[in-house]
């Protein structure tokens, strides 16, 4: 019976991804980033629970990457894929498309109607990301690229951004179509990157042992009491620089 508490687990894990895409086509930011949030948390536990209750699957595995596709792969396609509408038609609750003879038309359909399509290019970075963690056997301890999680959070907090830290500049900048275009790319790249980031698995308790560990958490911590939402991008941007250290200090002690 115990086998199946990790997949039960993972299973909440496309539940709340499953919800969390409702809400992203209603462009409800709040929900869709609580039901992220509630699926990464499962998404951590289900691995937490099988290697405590010693009953790690090849099944939980695949499961768990098909649930990471829909959480932390499609919704944050489809809220990239908002915010490019809204950078387009001009606000919030505006209408998807520009209206304008300045625009190229496609069969009917104006160039600027394709642009927030490129929103799911996330989706299928997070697709090859995570068919390529399957097949690799050295991201145990640490990952080759940004894990799919951290790369939801990302955009999710965009939306957030916009709407709790009513910063006319902030503002500016998300609703750039340009802006959201690079970072859409930016994505794309760090998903697959051949960057080594350390992972937040502890073995033990250890200052010593989980030094860079313990240092990220306070500091993420910090950030998160001073900046809010907009210390979840400040937060990654932290988590790749001293990774990069991290890892640069560790070669040249070899």
């Amino acid at each position: 019976m115990k086998k199946h508490v990790p997949n039960f687990i993972t299973l909440l894990n496309l539940f709340c991804g499953c919800v969390a895409v409702l809400f992203a086509v209603d462009r409800m930011f709040e929900m869709v980033a609580l039901f992220v949030f509630l699926g990464i948390v499962f998404d951590f536990f289900d691995g937490f629970a099988a290697r405590i209750l010693n009953v790690k699957s090849e099944l939980g595995l695949q499961l768990d990457s098909l649930a990471d596709m829909v959480t932390s792969g499609l919704v944050p396609g489809i809220v990239m894929y908002q915010l490019l509408e809204m950078s387009l038609s001009g606000g919030w609750n505006t209408g998807a498309s520009i209206e304008g003879s300045e625009n190229m038309m496609l069969g009917g359909l104006a160039i600027t109607d394709l642009i927030p399509f490129m929103g799911f290019l996330i989706t299928l970075a997070s697709g090859y990301r995570l068919a390529q963690f399957n097949i690799d056997e050295n991201q145990t301890d640490s990952f080759i690229g940004l894990p799919t999680p951290a790369n939801a959070l990302l955009i999710i907090s965009l939306p957030l951004i916009l709407w709790y830290q009513n910063n006319d500049l902030l503002n500016s900048i998300i609703l750039n179509q340009w802006f959201l275009i690079g970072i859409t790319l930016l994505s794309c790249w760090l998903l697959n990157a051949n960057i080594k980031l350390f992972a937040l698995k502890f073995k033990n308790l250890s200052f010593k042992d989980n030094a860079l560990r313990y240092v990220f958490l306070i500091v993420s911590i910090v950030m998160l009491a001073t900046l809010k939402y907009l210390a979840v991008p400040a937060i990654l941007i932290f988590y790749i620089l001293s990774s990069i250290v991290s890892e640069k200090l560790s070669v040249a002690k070899k």
